[in-house]
């Protein structure tokens, strides 16, 4: 996985929330699915993960480096060392990269297709579509909201 590819334009591209490590992946994902099991509950922070499996010949970082950490025998999770962001997961001595759907700067078109590790699936998931819900906007006022200075890094160069 080098920042070198003989591609000229990436077909996806994303990164972290503070925009140190950057990516490109120039073919579309072999397939993209979500996580329930704890170890993705964990990694993420969230109910579960999901992944966007890239050939690693289809792959680059192209700003930074993520820092790695073995999360099982069998597997290793790459985040950004600055903001935190996690970023991918990758089986050992795989050919894939599996890249969290939310580090792309198009997140709305990594949509999944299959879950896995049901076991971990949590209950109150299948009731989320009934939550009463409201924008940034309406939860905390136009005025507060436009006084917000984000430091993250915009989606794109």
């Amino acid at each position: 996985m080098s920042a070198e590819s003989n591609r000229l334009a990436p077909l996806h591209t994303g990164g972290c929330q503070c925009g140190k490590v950057r990516f490109a992946a120039f073919a579309a994902p072999r397939r993209i699915g979500l996580c329930h099991c704890r170890m993705c509950q964990k990694a993420t922070g969230g109910p579960f993960g999901v992944f966007a499996v890239i050939a690693e010949g289809d792959f680059a970082w192209t700003r930074g480096a993520p820092s790695s950490w073995a999360s099982s025998n069998v597997a290793t999770r790459d985040f950004c060392a600055t903001c935190g962001t996690p970023l991918a997961f990758r089986f050992a001595g795989g050919d894939t990269v599996e890249v969290l759907s939310g580090t792309f700067d198009d997140a709305e078109i990594i949509c999944p297709a299959y879950e896995v590790g049901r076991e971990g699936k949590l209950g109150w998931i299948a009731t989320l579509h009934r939550l009463p819900g409201k924008t940034t906007a309406e939860n905390i006022g136009d005025e507060k909201l436009a006084a917000i200075i984000s430091y993250q890094h915009p989606d794109r160069e």
